[in-house]
């Protein structure tokens, strides 16, 4: 290029600073326009993995087993048997961290002085918390111990509701086999509170082989929650476990079982990448005009060089050789001042102001950032290389001046 590239970037490291007010404002647009990449991304990140998270805790797991039927109808009707030895296989592999089997049918609670409709869940307790059920939501009294425990665990919002307390005895009606009403009295054992206040008006707890003995369904089951360990990719969990089922059961990862879900995740894929476009696209303007007064303010040094023999492609050279420079000093700022945001705000933002609108999308009163180095990597990178393309102009424009031209300019 007709110049050794060392002396080439030190020639351009000074240039950079020759008006360093300049560089220093441009260096701080970067450096704010990275981190609001990261920054917003981690944050969006987080809504999203908790909206996740608390879908697959309420189904629960990253993969379910259901007879045919059963969503559309989940009645003791379209119950499944017991896993059997092909099934346990798969279950106790290396690749399922946790599952359970549940007996899960709308029912109706009733206390003295009012009732309410239920998903009444029939749980193996064990299976239960390592599904995800946190015993510390457990507010008051206990969790159940046992699959033939008697007690009952309902949530806190629903006890309001039925203006009953711990300790008192509640009547549970469901459908048995023979569509005849069966029903048991419970004692509430226990009271829990849920990150989204829907759950616990809507679900009440009690042990499996009691649910089974009161709706008569023998050892059968109404759904298996397999828990994997990714929640990114539960396909092949599934494909594995369809594998070893019968052909009229049906095997769903939570992508098909809560639609709404698996297309958030898809769509905040796209939006990261737009996102990052945009952002750039402002701060674009801002370095293109730099780049351009820089090259303004040394029209007649350009000449100068020129006239020496510099050839046009080192022009070219020495302007992106400015513009890398300029940008990587950016990127250095935004990713550390990124990066210091999220380890600060590790323990969560509270948005309970807004936690009603929040829930109604899913998500929990706490936001918690999560950085992913993905979008640590996309994020340098769509600077870097949208930065090289904006630079191509001004770096044109000086290898366009003729060296007679530029000479006599004042």
């Amino acid at each position: 290029m007709g110049m050794p590239v060392r002396a080439m970037s030190r020639l351009a490291w000074r240039n950079l600073w020759r008006n360093y007010r300049r560089t220093l404002i441009m260096l701080l647009a970067i450096a704010l326009g990275v981190w609001a990449m990261i920054f917003m991304t981690a944050l969006l990140r987080g809504m999203v993995d908790d909206m996740v998270r608390q879908g697959v805790s309420a189904l629960p797991g990253h993969v379910q087993v259901h007879a045919v039927g059963y969503r559309d109808d989940p009645s003791v009707m379209h119950s499944l048997a017991a896993p059997d030895k092909a099934l346990l296989e798969v279950l106790n592999s290396k690749q399922v961290l946790a599952w359970s089997s549940r007996v899960k049918v709308p029912a109706m609670i009733s206390s003295e002085y009012d009732n309410a409709g239920v998903s009444l869940i029939g749980v193996d307790p064990e299976g239960e918390l390592a599904l995800g059920f946190k015993a510390g939501n457990i507010v008051e009294g206990r969790y159940l111990t046992a699959v033939d425990d008697n007690g009952i665990v309902v949530g806190k919002k629903l006890l309001h509701r039925l203006e009953t307390r711990l300790g008192k005895r509640v009547v549970v009606m469901s459908q048995d086999p023979e569509n005849a009403i069966s029903e048991r009295g419970f004692r509430i054992v226990g009271v829990f509170k849920a990150e989204l206040e829907s759950l616990e008006e809507s679900m009440v707890y009690a042990s499996r082989d009691v649910v089974q003995s009161m709706l008569e369904m023998g050892t059968d089951v109404s759904e298996i929650a397999v828990l994997g360990f990714d929640y990114r990719a539960p396909e092949g969990l599934a494909s594995r476990i369809r594998s070893v089922v019968p052909a009229e059961t049906e095997v769903l990862s939570w992508l098909k079982l809560d639609p709404y879900l698996g297309t958030m995740m898809r769509v905040m894929n796209g939006f990261v990448v737009v996102w990052m476009v945009v952002i750039f696209l402002a701060l674009s303007f801002g370095l293109v005009n730099t780049l351009m007064m820089a090259i303004f303010e040394r029209v007649r040094e350009i000449g100068l060089m020129r006239a020496l023999g510099m050839r046009p492609s080192a022009i070219v050279y020495q302007i992106l050789v400015e513009s890398i420079m300029l940008l990587v000093l950016g990127l250095v700022i935004g990713n550390l001042m990124a990066l210091g945001t999220i380890a600060l705000l590790k323990d969560g933002i509270d948005i309970s102001v807004v936690a009603e609108g929040m829930e109604m999308m899913g998500a929990s009163s706490m936001l918690y950032p999560v950085l992913q180095w993905a979008d640590l990597v996309l994020a340098n990178a769509v600077v870097i290389v949208l930065g090289i393309i904006t630079s191509l102009l001004p770096a044109w424009r000086a290898a366009q001046y003729r060296p007679v031209e530029a000479l006599g300019r004042i």
